[in-house]
């Protein structure tokens, strides 16, 4: 028997929304059910759309039923979350819509509560303009932002949280890298280009190619050959300012899923160690890299303790990708603003100063060292860096700037949006030599 779309997507919302599961872990769960690529590039869309907006449109539901079906029937009640994404934020027909959501409300074997759906949905489309009033009159319902994390925006960046927030809520391009060593980057747009995609370089970043939607990069001509790789703008920033020449021996820690590895290497003739401590995210850092044809050493290991896994040979070049909120890269990982709690950001930035404290030494004299959050919180970036530097006598930030973006007080912010890239902040530290 053929799945029902939609309601495969309520069952992993549902798991996504209620239970803490990972967007991308439900996602490769469920996409194999559905051999049509049209099922599965709708499947992708209710998922991330549904994450992304549940915010706004669970409480919403609520306020449409006399009794919540969130605990007593979990994935009913993320389809009905499902059907005001597809009304709202989707845009499909409001009889399709609306059918199509009732008929998987039968798929869920929950066939008594068909009635009560198209009800909802109906009364929904009858009042819509006054509910849509009642969410935007709340910051929590009319952003889809969780109230500590839009607080927190709204006071470390007061002129750029709201434009931060609409970023968050928009589908991002499709950014890939050209793999330097396999193709030239006009020669790989043209080949893309024929085969029928929009693909067009990046105005200022050597290596990137925009698409401008998402699309099944398995399929493009060129991916089994390892001529690209998928990666935000924002992150190719690294091999840029880690400032590469060959010979030099780098370490990326907390390196998976490898795509900053992966374009130092195709940067320059690099000993390079990728530093993981899961060992099934390590895994996925060898997967590219064997896609790719590039080489490097893979370390399992913690990076704030490096006793259990260095040589004893300093690195001339050193990137911490550091574990932060990813408040950065909402627009990608929608379900961050699910599961992200405000707690959790001083565990953070613990987390960070421990790294950043034990690499140092690790650090040849003369060497660079390149931070590096996905986060658009203060407290994990400059603040982390700029404690940790005022009691380092061997360390001097270096300047920098980019096209996009704006100074922190240390190193430099990529805001969500900012030209259309992913939330990044990146500093350059220098041991005196």
């Amino acid at each position: 028997m053929k799945a029902d779309t939609r309601a495969l997507a309520a069952r992993g919302l549902a798991d996504v929304a209620l239970r803490g599961a990972s967007l991308r872990e439900v996602m490769e769960r469920a996409a194999p059910k559905l051999a049509d690529p049209r099922d599965r590039a709708l499947l992708m869309a209710l998922l991330s759309e549904g994450a992304r907006w549940w915010l706004r449109f669970d409480p919403a539901i609520d306020g449409l039923l006399e009794k919540s079906l969130r605990h007593k029937d979990p994935a009913v009640h993320a389809l009905l979350v499902l059907g005001l994404v597809q009304l709202e934020i989707l845009e499909l027909q409001d009889y399709a819509a609306v059918a199509a959501t009732v008929e998987a409300v039968r798929a869920l074997k929950r066939p008594q509560l068909a009635g009560l759906v198209n009800a909802v949905l109906r009364r929904w489309q009858r009042e819509r303009d006054s509910l849509l009033a009642k969410l935007d009159a709340r910051p929590p319902t009319r952003h889809a932002h969780p109230a500590w994390l839009a607080a927190a925006l709204q006071r470390d960046w007061p002129q750029q949280a709201g434009a931060v927030m609409a970023a968050n809520n928009r589908e991002p391009p499709l950014m890939l890298r050209v793999n330097r060593r396999r193709s030239e980057r006009e020669a790989l747009i043209a080949r893309l280009q024929a085969a029928g995609y929009a693909a067009a370089a990046h105005p200022w970043l050597a290596d990137a190619l925009v698409l401008p939607h998402s699309s099944d990069v398995t399929r493009m001509p060129g991916f089994d050959d390892g001529l690209f790789a998928v990666q935000d703008g924002a992150a190719q920033v690294a091999a840029d300012l880690a400032d590469l020449h060959d010979g030099l021996r780098v370490l990326d820690a907390c390196a998976a899923p490898g795509g900053k590895a992966c374009h130092l290497l195709e940067r320059a003739d690099i000993d390079l160690t990728a530093l993981e401590f899961d060992a099934a995210r390590a895994e996925r850092i060898r997967q590219n890299l064997m896609r790719l044809r590039l080489d490097a050493k893979i370390v399992v290991g913690d990076a704030g303790a490096p006793k259990g896994w260095w040589k004893r040979q300093p690195f001339d070049r050193i990137l911490i990708d550091a574990p932060c909120s990813a408040t950065g890269v909402l627009r990608r990982r929608p379900d961050v603003r699910l599961h992200r709690r405000e707690s959790d950001i001083a565990a953070m930035g613990a987390q960070q100063r421990r790294i950043l404290a034990a690499l140092w030494p690790l650090l040849a004299p003369g060497g660079r060292l390149v931070y590096i959050t996905c986060s658009a919180l203060r407290a994990e970036n400059e603040a982390v860096v700029g404690e940790w530097l005022a009691q380092q006598e061997d360390a001097r930030a270096v300047p920098f700037e980019l096209p996009v973006g704006l100074a922190a007080a240390i190193g430099w912010q990529i805001l969500p949006g900012d030209g259309d890239l992913d939330g990044m902040y990146y500093a350059v530290l220098q041991k005196r030599a």
